[in-house]
């Protein structure tokens, strides 16, 4: 926390500065990062003034605190463990919010089925921890589940938890859509996004270089048919990106959301091709490939979810497709921050 007081006192010296909104777009982003470092320090501060306190009733040696005090021990060890948690986020958008998208792999009926699993595994997750989502935009199959879906996912963290997500995850089951009830084994992509504030310097779009599209949206049959086009389909030129948005009835809507989406990934394509030079500059860039899932969930012969990045493994399948996602994310931040 040191460091963190540290840069606290180091931007608030700079924002005392009277040059200092001279540039509007760098003067956001430092008061942005000072109010999260001063909510930080003020969590931290009121931890610390628990614990004194807690030590202080201890000496008191009155066994009829007793209860209280553990009850209260018990609160600080959760609390140092969600903070212990939360201290392994330090990456630049990590604190914000994120854009989720799944998209059905090889596998047909069965796939889409997993993609929809997924979608349903991911808005448990936030639930729990209390996070807003949004479908921004959705693609049904056609027997059943989903080819592809994009989620606002909106909280403290968000990006920092669900970068652990990234890439293919695989479903060993017995096919509920096979007559011969066979085993099947079916892949999702998942795609995790920082949502790019629109006055991020790391991110420009040149109005010029966009193709905009309206289309109808697609979508359950009477009330719910769009009599006007309000779906939005951008293109980006240079790079040959496309984004859709078909969720909200207001085409100004759908249009802010895909330029959201679009503006992710770009970053995302900028920040790839810096991992690359490093890592080629080491000696140790291998390029991803689609059959490299990142974790196997098995339903059939036996009962596992196993992460093939950090060997975390656990029995639990139910739970781990109701949300239960924390153990799996802290084994990643635990090796990432290694």
């Amino acid at each position: 926390m040191a460091g963190k007081e540290a840069e606290l006192a180091r931007l608030e010296s700079e924002i005392a500065a009277p040059d200092f909104w001279d540039d509007p777009s760098r003067a956001q982003q430092v008061s942005k990062r000072a109010a999260n470092l001063r909510e930080q320090a003020e969590e931290w501060r009121g931890l610390e003034r628990r614990l004194r306190d807690a030590v202080e009733l201890v000496h008191l040696g009155d066994e009829s605190l007793r209860p209280d005090l553990e009850a209260e021990i018990a609160s600080l060890e959760a609390e140092i463990a969600k903070r212990r948690f939360a201290a392994m986020l330090s990456g630049p958008y990590d604190d914000g919010d994120a854009l989720l998208a799944i998209h059905a792999g090889a596998g047909g009926t069965d796939s889409q089925d997993w993609a929809a699993m997924l979608q349903r595994m991911y808005l448990r997750w936030a639930e729990r921890r209390g996070y807003e989502t949004e479908i921004l935009d959705l693609s049904e199959g056609e027997e059943a589940g989903i080819k592809s879906v994009t989620i606002a996912v909106n909280g403290k963290y968000a990006y920092g938890f669900l970068r652990s997500e990234k890439g293919v995850h695989r479903l060993v089951r017995l096919s509920p859509f096979d007559a011969a009830h066979r085993r099947h084994t079916s892949f999702a992509l998942v795609e995790v996004l920082p949502q790019v504030a629109f006055d991020d310097p790391e991110v420009h779009i040149d109005p010029s270089e966009i193709k905009v599209d309206t289309f109808k949206s697609s979508g359950a049959g009477g009330q719910n048919v769009q009599k006007n086009a309000t779906a939005i389909r951008i293109t980006h030129l240079p790079t040959g990106i496309v984004v859709t948005c078909q969720n909200e009835r207001s085409q100004t809507q759908n249009r802010e959301f895909a330029m959201r989406i679009l503006r992710a990934r770009l970053l995302e394509i900028q920040q790839a091709e810096k991992e690359e030079e490093i890592a080629v500059l080491r000696g140790e860039y291998t390029k991803a490939e689609w059959g490299s899932q990142i974790r196997s969930y098995v339903l059939h012969p036996y009962q596992m979810v196993k992460d093939h990045r950090t060997e975390y493994e656990t029995g639990n399948t139910a739970a781990v497709l109701d949300g239960d996602l924390d153990g799996f994310m802290e084994a990643y931040l635990e090796q990432s921050k290694a």
